[in-house]
């Protein structure tokens, strides 16, 4: 039966569904396969270079490159793009930023995939908030908001996880005064 599945037909059918990420519970689901024959295509298709396995079970095309957002929130769930990431993508600090920093609910972890580091910090449920779903260029991010990034890198910064940076850089709105 795993001679039926041709690699292109696979992509375009998940790229036709909207599903850039998938695992193989979802790849059962829309291909109706057999765990043994889904495991056995998944593998044999990440040696030939057609997949990318991010992380055990997490999958990707190697022919639509994701962007390292989009990796971010999809490794480890839920979770969402907050820290030195953010304060860097909203221009609150000036370097640039190596690893990619979210926030999440589940215990604290760094992975490493496709030459980039994604840092997970556990936050209390209570304070898993303030985060928006941004969408950019037909792709959605999960991403704190300015405020909300600062906070968080701020509350790391008081309890001695995360050293400060003294380049920081705080834009007040003048346009209420």
């Amino acid at each position: 039966m795993y001679t039926l599945l041709k690699p292109f037909q696979v992509r375009e059918e998940l790229i036709t569904r909207g599903i850039r990420i998938f695992t193989p519970v979802i790849f059962i689901r829309i291909f109706q396969t057999s765990p043994h024959v889904t495991k056995y295509f998944l593998e044999t298709q990440t040696r030939a270079g057609f997949l990318i396995r991010l992380k055990k079970g997490i999958y990707t095309f190697q022919t639509d490159p994701l962007s390292e957002e989009e990796i971010a929130n999809a490794l480890y769930q839920p979770s969402y793009i907050s820290f030195e990431y953010a304060l860097a993508y909203y221009s609150m600090i000036p370097e640039m930023v190596y690893t990619v920093t979210c926030a999440t609910t589940k215990p604290t972890r760094l992975f490493t995939t496709a030459g980039k580091a994604y840092s997970y910090r556990t936050m209390k449920r209570t304070a898993y908030t303030g985060y928006t779903l941004l969408k950019k260029e037909n792709r959605s991010l999960l991403i704190a908001e300015p405020e909300k990034a600062l906070a968080d890198y701020l509350y790391f910064v008081s309890l001695g996880s995360i050293s400060p940076n003294d380049r920081l850089i705080i834009r007040w709105k003048t346009d209420t005064l």
